[in-house]
């Protein structure tokens, strides 16, 4: 479904992401792991077109990615949940989701109903300002508006960094969800490996802008752990 081949990557003279192949497949849920600064966010940036890319190919079902404005890769289907949440904080829970809407194919005007059954609180909050949620409602908010484009791939990043306990296991059951019984594919980048284990059924590892691992989650073993993940 999503394919890179080969791809170099530049922050100035800075060479930040080295000749990474990445292989992500219908129906999948991808764990891409390793320690900060390593590349993992710089890849999801250009994946989504918000970063150039120096060579390589993105290749998304058959199509050529590589040139493509972000605003057009949502409307192929990707959507997106970046760190930091970052929603609009002085727009209203219900004006943050009808952004998403913008990118569906199908032109629909109305929120999906999904998202308020996925997100009850959402829908008790949609007049209040996305800044006066909670850091999880937040992220509940985020994913929420990702899923309004109507997305065949969700791609996550960090989405349990400064969430509570309890609404960290909630995002993963909605992320379980998602991919088995809707199957959207679904690439995250997570530090947390108790929940990486938990939703994902296989991983890349980076480490200095390459990558240096892959295989099934139950192939994840100490020893690829305790070199690349461990701090």
């Amino acid at each position: 479904m999503l394919t890179i081949q080969q791809l170099n990557q530049f922050y100035g003279e800075s060479h930040t992401l080295w000749d990474v192949d990445l292989q992500l497949n219908q129906g999948q849920c991808l764990c891409l792991m390793g320690r900060n600064g390593v590349g993992k966010t710089t890849l999801l940036n250009v994946i989504m077109g918000l970063l150039p890319i120096a060579s390589g190919a993105i290749q998304y079902k058959d199509m050529d990615l590589s040139n493509k404005p972000a605003e057009q890769r949502a409307r192929l289907g990707i959507g997106y949940v970046p760190q930091g949440r970052e929603i609009f904080p002085q727009l209203t829970v219900e004006e943050n989701l009808r952004i998403g809407l913008a990118a569906r194919r199908d032109k629909l005007k109305e929120i999906p109903s999904r998202i308020f059954e996925l997100f009850p609180v959402l829908k008790q909050m949609l007049k209040r300002r996305g800044g006066d949620l909670s850091g999880g409602q937040q992220q509940q908010l985020a994913i929420g508006r990702a899923l309004a484009l109507d997305p065949s791939v969700l791609i996550f990043d960090e989405p349990t960094e400064g969430i509570q306990p309890n609404i960290v296991h909630e995002i993963g059951d909605v992320i379980l969800r998602l991919n088995t019984e809707e199957n959207i594919t679904v690439l995250l980048v997570e530090q947390k490996l108790p929940f990486a284990r938990r939703v994902a059924d296989s991983f890349y590892i980076m480490d200095k802008g390459r990558m240096a691992a892959n295989g099934a989650m139950d192939e994840l073993e100490q020893g690829l752990i305790q070199q690349y993940l461990t701090v």
